[in-house]
């Protein structure tokens, strides 16, 4: 079996020596042989390990919850590799929406762009339009209308802001769908989405509701609406009961 010297590691995975010998005494990554002389040399065992480590660091996970993910012993090197291209796809989607924004943050300075038209502000929703339709009849026109002028007044940048928000969000939601929804990972982030919510709604249209029902009533929605929490053109209920679990969580605890 191939051996790797720990500069060879280092060099190859893009690393410092430093780090190695960091993981290696947090129990993260340990050498597959210690010389007599004390050389650490790694196996391929360590550098499957090693990539593991440097996926979970880059979608944000602590050192610390990586040693408590990877020493699990239900941990599974296909499905957590799975997870990572899934992941890894939101946050590619997110950067491209990012550059967008910054695009239209250009114009905007630029006084090239100016008003919200009615399509961009239900771009990305389910349908568009039909949403649009839909909250209506549900929550009446003029809270809609309401909500809508709150949302021109943030300006394209603004708004291109609250979606790119969104999108991060949920990005680090979906790689947290495995961890228990009441857990303090989990809970920062859903008060995120609750502030981001917030913003879409409009703060005057927020303080006239009980919105403890009204984010129990969200939650709800994405288990009853597929369309709501669809992820690469695919339907993901497991996602959805969680974000729900989440939201009710947050909402029973913080919204009282």
């Amino acid at each position: 079996m191939r051996q790797y010297s720990v500069n060879k590691l280092a060099k190859l995975a893009g690393v410092s020596v430093r780090t190695l010998h960091h993981y290696d005494r947090l129990g993260l990554l340990k050498p597959s042989i210690r010389t007599e002389a004390r050389y650490r040399l790694y196996g391929e065992n360590e550098l499957l390990r090693l990539q593991q480590i440097l996926f979970f660091k880059e979608l944000d996970f602590s050192l610390a919850d990586i040693l408590a993910i990877m020493n699990d012993p239900e941990f599974n090197l296909l499905t957590a590799l799975e997870s990572h291209k899934q992941a890894l796809k939101a946050r590619q989607d997110r950067l491209t929406t990012l550059l967008s924004t910054i695009d239209k943050t250009i114009s905007t300075i630029k006084g090239e762009r100016v008003m919200l038209t009615n399509e961009e502000l239900y771009e990305g929703f389910p349908k568009g339009q039909e949403y649009r339709e839909e909250a209506v009849e549900k929550y009446g026109a003029k809270t809609i209308e309401d909500s809508e002028a709150k949302l021109r007044q943030l300006g394209k940048a603004g708004f291109e802001q609250l979606k790119a928000d969104q999108l991060d969000i949920a990005q680090k939601l979906a790689s947290l769908v495995h961890q228990d929804p009441t857990s303090p990972a989990v809970q920062e982030q859903i008060a995120r989405h609750y502030v981001n919510i917030r913003g879409f709604w409009g703060e005057e249209a927020c303080q006239s509701k009980d919105m403890q029902k009204a984010y129990k009533g969200l939650a709800q929605l994405y288990i009853d609406d597929p369309r709501f929490t669809t992820q690469n053109g695919q339907e993901n209920p497991e996602y959805a009961v969680f974000l729900n679990k989440a939201m009710v969580y947050f909402a029973d605890t913080q919204l009282t």
